[in-house]
């Protein structure tokens, strides 16, 4: 059974699964990054997801490690270009960031266009508001890029896009590229064993960090619990039943 595509905008189809690689050139070394890339590739995967600021947590030794390996692989691996479709993110001001244009002081169209190939233009973390202002601005003047897609987080612990952002988008065509579905990975179950889980796991390895994902995500509230141990293992196991049977038949 090969991965299911999808049409992203005209002239752009994607796979349904999009690889994150946020964690290159910080938990993962270069030929870790090269076995993951290899792998999703084998089986698939088209598209691929970086940002200007990787690897996270974020720091001026590491930034820009992210793209560079998926460079140096496309480079090595003598990969057609045309074969991908990469996206990366520019980073807006911030002072958390100052190593990136001096942090909260610049960022302009030239930003923009040395940071990407804006032949599709997406955002990120964006808002209801933001997102209409983007489509209304595209509509009133035909030199801008209509966006094709947003990038929040989306899972079973996480669904604030519903509140606003869905009925905008579903009318826009604005598709919606989910990242963080097994919420920093606490819906795959491995927070909740007795010693709290890897000591390599993200939220362990970097505790602290993540303040907003810490909090949204406690282990103290009953809701990630139900929704850890009731839902999203009976849906996967739902799903690897599922699979199982299609496997065998191919």
């Amino acid at each position: 059974m090969g991965m299911p595509c999808f049409s992203l905008a005209p002239g752009l189809n994607v796979s349904r699964l999009c690889l994150g690689t946020m964690t290159f050139g910080e938990q993962n070394s270069f030929q870790q990054s090269c076995e993951i890339l290899d792998e999703a590739v084998a089986a698939g995967i088209n598209f691929i997801d970086t940002a200007e600021m990787y690897p996270v947590p974020q720091r001026a030794s590491t930034q820009g490690k992210s793209e560079e390996y998926i460079g140096r692989w496309l480079r090595t691996r003598r990969m057609p270009r045309d074969r991908l479709v990469l996206a990366t993110k520019v980073t807006g001001p911030s002072s958390q960031m100052n190593w990136i244009r001096n942090g909260p002081t610049c960022l302009d169209a030239k930003n923009i266009r040395e940071a990407i190939n804006n032949r599709y233009v997406g955002v990120s973390n964006e808002t209801p508001y933001g997102v209409m202002e983007f489509c209304r601005l595209a509509q009133l003047f035909s030199q801008y890029p209509r966006i094709v897609s947003i990038q929040n987080a989306y899972n079973l612990l996480c669904r604030n896009f519903d509140a606003g952002l869905a009925e905008c988008c579903h009318h826009e065509r604005v598709s919606l590229l989910a990242y963080s579905p097994i919420a920093m990975g606490m819906l795959s179950g491995k927070y909740l064993a007795a010693d709290g889980g890897p000591p390599d796991a993200r939220l362990n390895l970097f505790k602290g960090r993540y303040e907003e994902g810490e909090s949204r995500y406690s282990l103290c509230k009953k809701n990630v619990i139900v929704a850890i141990k009731l839902l999203y293992l009976d849906i996967l196991w739902r799903l690897v039943s599922y699979l199982e049977p299609q496997k065998i038949g191919n």
